[in-house]
């Protein structure tokens, strides 16, 4: 069963969480019978069918948290940079197979590959890394099980950290914490039923199949193909953005503030904003874990002067990877070099603005202009995401 598809997951999670409401109004927390349910729900996501998926997915925690172990009672050792990182390439070996195979082997699907591989990995790789920098301090077999192996966010997020998570998973929460937590859990659910059910259905349902028909029958550029580019948008945000809700607000009735993964990212005003209210969950690790410590090893080695090009570099190696981690195929990586240069020329724009702020206007109208070049750039990179581009060209060639 696909996590929050249809009407039998979410019955299934309102007469669940029962038991789990119950105990934290009472300020109490039950690890057993969350441990109970969380292994209920991945049974549903991960049997039947895709039974083969559950059995890769136990293989994979095994292994993975056999890394982890290994390489924390390293790191209380010793601290050898090669071999962590040796540990982080072994941590992603499993997802660069699983991104690779499709495209060597003509679509074909990896056999090692299961749904929330990817953010498992993320997860993974920001213990190894925080291991390394002597921020998890000891190692708790039950504890990063529960931390990997979450159920409400296993599937496509929001990623979180082990550190934020744990602190929530230990804590007994007051009576009027919980009471907070649970209104804006079950607020969010209603949020992800009108965004996912109601406004996605109908741009990604509705209106998409008829004007990519018309958009195809027409071909090239035209007023149809523009259409399908906002829709398409508008599908992704409240299709992803409701999954983000439903997955955030089921964190919120267990107890765990899981971070949000959207705000309001279409009224950004430049697009190195979008990227702090876009993904955020993903945004922020990609930031912290790639970028961050990027830019932070050609500073300390003085492999580049300047300032400037190190964030450059860092913005290309960043959404290269990015582009890549979506999938091997040309419009992936496209759209991640795309937005690589549009936020090395957002910045060029921010640092002129900032030394001519004198001359240049600041006012109502400059704003709003800045949210709508913003929001169509992102459309037009979309566009690009979806692969609708891809499809133009071969039927434009089987003609």
């Amino acid at each position: 069963m696909q996590p929050y598809q249809n009407p039998t997951y979410f019955l299934l999670i309102a007469l669940s969480f029962v038991p789990i409401i119950i105990a934290n109004l009472c300020e109490k927390k039950i690890y057993w019978y969350q441990t109970l349910i969380s292994l209920g729900f991945l049974t549903l996501s991960f049997g039947g069918i895709k039974w083969h998926q559950g059995i890769a997915l136990i293989i994979y925690i095994i292994l993975e948290v056999i890394l982890i172990k290994l390489y924390f009672n390293y790191r209380m050792r010793l601290n050898n940079s090669w071999v962590f990182y040796l540990a982080v390439i072994i941590s992603i070996v499993p997802l660069v197979i699983v991104k690779v195979t499709p495209a060597v082997y003509g679509g074909q699907v990896s056999i090692i590959g299961f749904l929330g591989i990817s953010y498992i990995t993320f997860k993974i790789v920001g213990m190894i890394m925080e291991i390394r920098d002597g921020a998890i301090k000891d190692f708790n077999l039950w504890k990063t099980l529960q931390f990997l192996l979450f159920f409400p966010t296993i599937s496509s997020g929001p990623i979180d950290r082990y550190r934020r998570f744990i602190g929530d998973y230990d804590k007994k929460l007051s009576r009027e914490k919980y009471l907070d937590l649970l209104e804006k859990g079950i607020w969010y659910i209603f949020l992800g039923f009108l965004y996912k059910f109601f406004i996605a259905y109908f741009f990604g349902t509705l209106l998409m199949p008829q004007v990519a028909q018309n958009a195809l029958a027409h071909g090239g550029l035209s007023w149809w193909l523009v259409a399908y580019m906002y829709i398409w948008s508008m599908d992704l945000f409240f299709d992803f953005a409701g999954y983000s809700l439903f997955a955030v607000g089921t964190s919120y009735i267990m107890g765990i503030a899981t971070p949000m993964n959207f705000n309001k990212p279409f009224a950004a005003p430049n697009i190195k904003e979008f990227w702090n209210r876009w993904h955020m969950s993903l945004s922020f690790w990609f930031r912290d874990y790639i970028y961050m410590r990027l830019v932070f090893f050609i500073m300390k080695k003085k492999l580049i002067k300047s300032r400037i090009t190190i964030a450059n570099l860092g913005y290309l190696t960043l959404f290269l990877i990015m582009g890549f981690w979506h999938g091997v195929t040309w419009y992936y990586i496209v759209y991640g070099l795309f937005h690589a240069c549009a936020i090395i020329i957002c910045d060029a724009w921010l640092r002129f603005k900032k030394k001519h702020r004198q001359q240049i206007p600041s006012n109502r109208f400059t704003k709003l202009f800045a949210i709508f070049l913003t929001f169509n750039t992102v459309c037009f990179s979309f566009l690009i995401f979806s692969g609708f581009l891809n499809t133009m060209m071969f039927h434009h060639i089987m003609k």
